[in-house]
């Protein structure tokens, strides 16, 4: 039974993979990726409509569209313990995708929408690894739509609040130990979706010329797998305790508030600080309820207990002139996962991401953006102790990505 708890853990933190711990990156705008995702007080364009909803009625343009596409390349090695050999995951490139929208009826207000592709990513450990009973291969996919609305004071203090609708889908494949034909191991597929709403809200407050102070909240969203299918290839004899059939389980995102500072010194210097807390502690155990009851599937609960984390950031900017602007920056995020609770689903170690940017304007209120991040997963050993499955995790992450952006 606790096979099918660790099968199920996959799928719903699959839903988590790009928001929190494992590879969290908020590949939403260039700028501030190439900033250290600072974003939470800066008013460039429409992408505060995903930092902070409060900050967009400060945008200066009337009209204000952004897009753009990352490259998501990552690499994790697991070293068994005590077990020659290493393990890596075959990870496809990702393209998460971001758009926004914004325009400005009144002078005080703003109104916009933001898209983004947040949690997208597909891995494969392959068949025959030594873990390969807990997971082989994921793919998902995700979409947030926000409509959003912004609305400024004299020019000091503004407030602004979006509803965010979450929609999604799961594929897992992974082995179970049960020997079929030809010697080869019995197997399940599940595929499922998700989709459910919060909404993100926040302020901006200028108290002095060149300085911005915001504060961002985003919602716990709840994503709810209702139904998903399980299909099961297994030997005849053993198909009365793993029948196709349906299964349904939930998964607390967890809310983040978001504090920024930033100071533009002079028309080219700007820098910034950023924290983010994320209310982890939301997510201490996970619940699974298959539709068809027998010996080996039944209602289980498998505890999780992830711990509370802040991540600060840094970036800068720099205009070197009317044509061209550079950014740097970088973070720490901490892991959620305690000791103990350590997994291949997602390998979740402390991070040190670094960051770097460029804008190009060949001509006014036109820019294409470009950003690199590289994300270092510091090397971490520890244990799954609900299978006793225990080794070494290392990861490296690598995303350029471009953009364009357009404002009038």
């Amino acid at each position: 039974m606790r096979r099918f708890t660790a099968l199920l853990l996959g799928i719903c933190l699959a839903t988590t993979t790009a928001i929190g711990g494992g590879y969290q990156v908020s590949l939403h705008s260039m700028r501030n990726i190439g900033m250290g995702l600072i974003g939470t007080s800066l008013t460039y364009d429409a992408s505060s409509y995903f930092y902070n909803p409060g900050a967009a009625a400060f945008v200066k343009d009337k009209f204000s569209f952004s897009g753009g596409v990352s490259l998501l390349m990552a690499r994790t090695t697991f070293q068994p313990k005590d077990v020659m050999g290493q393990y890596h995951i075959e990870s496809i490139i990702n393209t998460p995708l971001y758009f926004y929208f914004g325009f400005k009826p009144f002078e005080d207000l703003s109104i916009g929408l933001a898209v983004n592709t947040p949690y997208g990513n597909k891995l494969s450990w392959g068949d025959e690894w030594q873990g390969r009973y807990l997971i082989q291969d994921l793919a998902f996919k995700a979409i947030t739509i926000q409509p959003s609305f912004s609305y400024k004071i004299k020019d000091v203090f503004s407030f602004g609040m979006g509803l965010v609708i979450a929609m999604g889908n799961v594929e897992l494949n992974k082995a179970i130990p049960i020997e079929g034909q030809n010697g080869v191991d019995a197997k399940t597929n599940i595929k499922g979706k998700a989709t459910n709403v919060g909404f993100n809200g926040g302020i901006l407050i200028r108290p002095v010329k060149g300085l911005n102070i915001g504060v961002d909240f985003r919602s716990k969203i709840n994503m709810k797998v209702e139904d998903a299918d399980a299909t099961f290839t297994v030997p005849a004899s053993m198909s009365g305790n793993f029948p196709d059939q349906k299964v349904s389980t939930s998964l607390p995102l967890p809310a983040n508030l978001d504090f920024g500072l930033s100071y533009e010194f002079n028309e080219k210097f700007l820098i910034g600080i950023n924290l983010c807390y994320v209310f982890w502690g939301a997510y201490d155990t996970l619940t699974f309820d298959f539709k068809t009851k027998t010996a080996a599937l039944d209602v289980t609960h498998a505890p999780a207990m992830y711990e509370n984390k802040l991540i600060p950031r840094i970036g800068a900017q720099y205009k070197i002139s009317d044509i061209v602007t550079v950014r740097l920056g970088g973070y720490y995020d901490p892991s959620p996962v305690p000791d103990g609770f350590l997994n291949p689903q997602t390998p979740s170690m402390n991070q040190i991401g670094l960051t770097a940017g460029l804008s190009v304007y060949p001509f006014k209120g036109f820019s294409i953006d470009a950003a690199f991040l590289y994300v270092m997963g510091m090397e971490r050993e520890g244990t799954y102790s609900p299978e006793n499955f225990s080794g070494t995790y290392k990861s490296q992450i690598y995303i350029p990505g471009i953009g364009l952006s357009y404002s009038f």
